[in-house]
């Protein structure tokens, strides 16, 4: 499949948020410059590569059951359904961000069950345990991603594969009790879950928040992710404060601080973020470091 944007796309900034780095299980860009996404649909689990031809257009592949509904999602997934012509820049950093960013648009999945079992993972902790847990639960309870992908391209475990695992293994994967509990809470009411993409916008993100333990940095870490939520802001995040103080202040913030810069930026604060983030603005290293805790040894 060819599909041709009538815009600038940048794979890596469009796709980073669904990207862990190198370590990331079900997202993998190769040596040929491929991007390759393993994850679970409607259908089952696919696989989906993308290249950025020299034309501009992308090159799509799909493989699987869910083959289909991931080359249907192609362009909300790049973008195409991402509207910033409302959005101003207020601070200079973001717009010479925004300048020099033609190519980041904030796309969309259409699902929410791959994006909340990482952002549950990923509550409370260091990003170096979450994505330890992440690949071992991939690793153990999801499938090999169907087609001619990499070899160590994962498809995240779906519900029921959750559901199924025994509290040892659980101990086994670094994943503590609350955690744990809310990852099975919501895998019994997945399917209802994914409506969510539906409602959209605030009330999506209560949607989400119906289940205990879903907080509103979880519900806004899968907005961001399953429908492209330009307004949603991961409020309770370690470092966005940081980032955010620092870049448009020139000091740290706290929640309520950062709420107050950003507050012209509504209804696209979260895009102001993305533009800070990818242009490289990052919390300052200093003070002492999170402890990184282990809980296979507790």
């Amino acid at each position: 499949m060819l599909w041709r944007p009538l815009y600038e796309v940048d794979l890596g900034e469009v796709l980073g948020p669904l990207s862990r780095g190198t370590a990331s299980p079900n997202l993998i860009r190769d040596e040929r410059g491929v991007t390759w996404l393993a994850a679970n649909t409607a259908d089952g689990p696919g696989t989906l590569a993308l290249r950025r031809l020299s034309g501009g257009e992308v090159e799509a592949g799909a493989w699987g059951p869910g083959a289909d509904q991931l080359l249907d999602g192609v362009p909300a997934l790049l973008g195409a359904n991402d509207d910033d012509s409302d959005f101003t820049a207020h601070h200079d950093v973001v717009a010479q961000a925004r300048r020099n960013l033609p190519g980041l648009r904030i796309g969309s999945t259409g699902r929410v069950w791959d994006a909340l079992m990482l952002a549950i993972l990923e509550q409370k902790v260091t990003s170096k345990e979450a994505l330890r847990s992440w690949g071992e639960l991939c690793r153990w309870y999801g499938e090999p991603a169907p087609g001619p992908a990499p070899a160590r391209l994962r498809v995240p475990p779906t519900p029921l594969a959750v559901r199924s695992i025994v509290d040892w293994k659980w101990h086994r994967a670094g994943v503590d009790l609350t955690r744990r509990s809310t990852l099975i809470r919501a895998a019994r009411v997945a399917h209802r879950l994914e409506r969510a993409v539906e409602l959209g916008g605030v009330e999506g993100r209560a949607w989400l928040r119906k289940i205990p333990g879903i907080g509103v940095w979880t519900a806004a870490e899968v907005a961001q992710r399953a429908w492209g939520d330009p307004d949603a802001v991961s409020f309770g995040d370690y470092n966005i404060p940081s980032m955010v103080g620092h870049a448009l202040t020139g000091g740290k913030l706290d929640d309520e601080g950062m709420f107050e810069v950003l507050a012209p930026y509504a209804p696209q604060r979260q895009r102001a973020v993305r533009y800070l983030s990818a242009a490289g603005f990052t919390r300052p290293r200093f003070g002492a470091r999170i402890e990184i805790r282990d809980y296979r040894a507790m």
